[in-house]
């Protein structure tokens, strides 16, 4: 999880694919695609020599699994799901919002990395998604509902969340999260300017 080691990661993929296109073309099999696919290298990396395709996966919006391995910063990350707080359970200093496993995904692979770096099901923001709210992750989520808490012992403010309030959930994996939604909605603060539709199925070609 830092930049130098990415660099070294992308190169290193770089250099197995090419080493496997000079490999099969010396035994008359010249492949006409060479192909890598990542977001840490489709952003980092140095030297894309002999490489013809890149695959990149979250790069166009990243989310919080890039920006814990710093392939990003939050602020660089376009992918949020509005939710709305629907209960407080103050004794677990627990607050409940409408956004669970359907609406964030299950997917936790920030979990593999250091307590300060797991953001659990996704981080919290605000409304208009430009102050993160730092200390608050989403660390359970149900079918329909998730349970956001607050790290290393932080009490929550109550008062800043109370029910009814809107919060954006950067979550943990972009691609999984955003193929539970028709389109995406592009907002300026909190205002809907435009909706894009999606691809929902695989090709059949």
């Amino acid at each position: 999880p830092d930049l130098a080691g990415i660099r070294a990661i992308a190169a290193d993929e770089r250099r197995a694919v090419c080493t496997a296109r000079d490999r099969l073309a010396a035994a008359g099999l010249a492949p006409p695609i060479v192909s890598v696919g990542s977001t840490p290298t489709a952003t980092h990396v140095a030297n894309l020599d002999g490489v013809t395709e890149l695959r990149a996966g979250v790069y166009v919006l990243q989310d919080a699994f890039q920006a814990a391995i710093d392939s990003c910063t939050l602020d660089d990350v376009a992918t949020t799901v509005l939710a709305t707080v629907i209960g407080h359970q103050r004794a677990h200093g627990r607050v409940l919002v409408d956004a669970g496993g359907l609406a964030l995904s299950k997917d936790r692979s920030t979990r593999s990395l250091d307590p300060a770096r797991n953001c659990g099901y996704g981080l919290v923001c605000d409304a208009s998604g430009r102050e993160h709210l730092a200390s608050l992750r989403v660390a359970d989520v149900y079918q329909e509902h998730g349970v956001i808490e607050a790290r290393d012992g932080v009490s929550i403010d109550f008062d800043r969340l109370p029910l009814g309030a809107r919060v954006r959930i950067v979550p943990n994996h972009s691609c999984m999260t955003c193929s539970a939604y028709d389109a995406y909605q592009v907002v300026e603060g909190e205002r809907v300017v435009a909706v894009w539709p999606r691809i929902h199925e695989w090709s059949r070609s």
